[in-house]
């Protein structure tokens, strides 16, 4: 029987390899970026085509390759990071395993130029699907430019599932926010479409944290720093009152890597306990310095999952350093609400000794001499009689209430009743209201159960969707203009929805290019609510926009409802219980709520008969 058993081409090889390692374009740029830094380059600069799709490029200033390193680096496995399996414990870069270059080449059209310092002159390569085009010699800048083009040239499929233009930039975006904020001391610049979208000149921690994000950033910032022989902990996490419902600038770093770690990230949720609202998450930026033989980094494609030798003690170590520095900036509350911060011992006091107090001892005092008597003045206080009582304000007024009720109208106007008032049936409430959270309505038939949170949601939901396709909808004027502040990925996509959210009732007076100025709210929306549903629409929207323009106001509106509709556990008075069942049933679906959860349920008579039945 002959074999079946063979070894795969090279290049077949290869693109199983980029099924791993490169899954979009943002995997690209992340594999280029961190080349550029462990190349040792301090001014990178990103370009990129149609979210990547067409072009993605870096170029640094870095060491540069000779021309065998220039054609060895697109093999598989060759890299210049390590030498053998010992040195994975011992990692100081990002890259070690050499598939990257590879696997990119493998999927792209790619071109290379790079140049050595100390060389007259450069290599220029163009690779087209792991084979070879060209090799030249070229007059080059010192460093190395990656061109990578047309992504996924050779694997339609995979090109069709990428996702749209601003789906991808905005992976991009976080990739390249990871590789800035663990190297501030590097100078960034970022190109889109011909536009610049960042310019990051080397700074602080802090500096590279607000131009990253937005100049509002700053006043959130609560330093953490805390040295020990485990880990050394440096970076800032934000105030509880700006917590927002995403997870969007929450970064871990562990020895300048960006890392994802559920483990971690409950260690911080620990240190805010009591301090955040449900549902809120903080932003944080934490940098972990830990010796480099106890981790191990090798259990991932993409190196952001990272095992610790002694994870409980760096959870306690985190949670601690993390709960001290929001009480030490006095961010957490305290019990004492009169308490003076002026008597507060100085945090740089922690350690120093405690001194036994001097006392000194005046002999010449003499409490009997007259200096030193107290002067006592006795105050002769009369009360004052009291005044006369009120009630004789009104001595001589007539009393002609029995007048009153003797006295008869001509112009009464004559009513008579066909049945006696005992004969009438007092009227009873329709609805009822069970733990603040069901309302109760009789029917004939029986009763219908209404949760109220589901019902209200179908119903702002209808509203929503009918003024954003089909007519305006009104909004209120502010007397004070609102300012709102966003990241710069969250801005563009303001500006995305900006249509829309017109259509639904905001009044942008002014957008920035990290803020906008509302001076107009939807009728339901209160001006400390606007903050929430721009927030919570974001976070919806935060894995892509859909393609279609009703796939879009469709998400706005499910995303306006869920935040504007009552929750569970509010009081409605008899008229609001009436008010929301009847809209309810005034929908055009009122089965089911925007999310295909049942708004009510019937229960018949015949059902509370079998209840009862024995």
């Amino acid at each position: 029987m002959s074999s079946i058993i063979q070894l795969l081409p090279d290049h077949v090889a290869n693109q199983i390899a980029a099924g791993e390692v490169v899954q979009r374009p943002a995997s690209v740029v992340k594999e280029l970026l961190e080349n550029a830094v462990d190349a040792g380059a301090n001014d990178i600069k990103l370009i990129l085509k149609d979210a990547g799709k067409s072009l993605v490029q870096v170029i640094d200033n870095g060491l540069g390759m000779n021309v065998t390193d220039a054609r060895l680096c697109f093999e598989r496995h060759a890299t210049s990071k390590i030498r053998q399996a010992e040195d994975l414990f011992s990692l100081h870069t990002k890259g070690f395993r050499g598939e990257a270059l590879a696997s990119i080449a493998a999927i792209a059209h790619v071109e290379m130029k790079t140049k050595q310092d100390q060389e007259e002159l450069g290599t220029h390569i163009v690779i087209e699907g792991s084979k070879f085009v060209s090799q030249d010699v070229a007059v080059l800048p010192k460093g190395t430019s990656f061109g990578v083009k047309n992504l996924f040239f050779n694997i339609p499929a995979r090109r069709n599932f990428l996702k749209s233009d601003t789906v991808e930039y905005r992976h991009i975006i976080d990739e390249f926010h990871r590789v800035a904020l663990a190297h501030p001391q590097l100078y960034f610049t970022f190109y889109h479409n011909g536009s610049e979208m960042f310019n990051l000149h080397p700074s602080s921690l802090r500096q590279r944290i607000v131009n990253v994000f937005s100049g509002k950033t700053n006043e959130k910032l609560v330093p953490v720093n805390e040295e020990t022989e485990i880990v050394s902990i440096q970076g800032f996490v934000c105030k509880p009152e700006f917590a927002k419902k995403n997870r969007g600038e929450q970064f871990f770093f562990v020895n300048d890597r960006f890392i994802k770690s559920g483990y971690l990230h409950h260690a911080v949720m620990a240190a805010y306990e009591g301090l955040l609202k449900d549902g809120a998450q903080p932003s944080y930026f934490i940098y972990l310095t830990v010796p480099p033989n106890t981790i191990d980094i090798n259990i991932h494609p993409t190196k952001t999952e990272i095992k610790f030798d002694d994870e409980s003690a760096l959870y306690a170590i985190l949670r601690a350093s993390i709960k001290h520095s929001l009480g030490q900036f006095n961010v957490a509350p305290v019990l004492d609400f009169e308490r003076d911060a002026n008597l507060d011992t100085p945090y740089h006091y922690k350690d120093l000794e405690a001194s036994s107090p001097t006392i000194q001892v005046d002999g010449s005092f003499n409490p009997f001499s007259e200096e030193n008597r107290p002067n006592k003045h006795f105050i002769n206080y009369r009360k004052p009689e009291s005044t006369a009582n009120w009630e004789s304000l009104y001595i001589g007024l007539k009393q002609d209430s029995e007048e009153v009720e003797t006295m008869t109208f001509e112009n009464e106007a004559v009513t008579s009743s066909l049945f006696n008032s005992e004969d009438v049936e007092q009227a009873v409430h329709k609805t009822y209201q069970i733990q603040k959270k069901y309302i109760v309505n009789p029917i004939k038939s029986g009763m219908i159960i209404v949760d109220q949170q589901r019902a209200h949601q179908r119903i702002l939901y209808e509203q929503f969707l009918t003024n954003i396709t089909v007519n305006l909808a009104s909004s209120q004027q502010l007397l004070f203009p609102l300012h709102l502040y966003f990241s710069n990925g969250e801005m563009q996509l303001i500006k995305e929805l900006k249509p829309s959210l017109t259509n639904t009732g905001f009044v942008f007076e002014e957008t920035n290019e990290d803020s906008v100025v509302i001076s107009g709210l939807p009728v339901n929306v209160s001006e400390s609510e606007a903050s929430l549903v721009l927030e919570q629409l974001l976070s919806d929207l935060h894995d892509g926009i859909p393609e279609s323009s009703f796939s879009q106001n469709d998400t706005i509106a499910k995303s306006m409802a869920r935040s504007l509709a009552i929750k569970t556990g509010t009081y409605l008075t008899q008229k609001e219980q009436e008010n929301l069942v009847n809209g309810l049933f005034a929908c055009k679906d009122p089965n089911v709520s925007p999310f295909q959860k049942p708004t009510f349920i019937t229960m018949r008579v015949e059902d509370l008969d079998k209840k009862f039945a024995l």
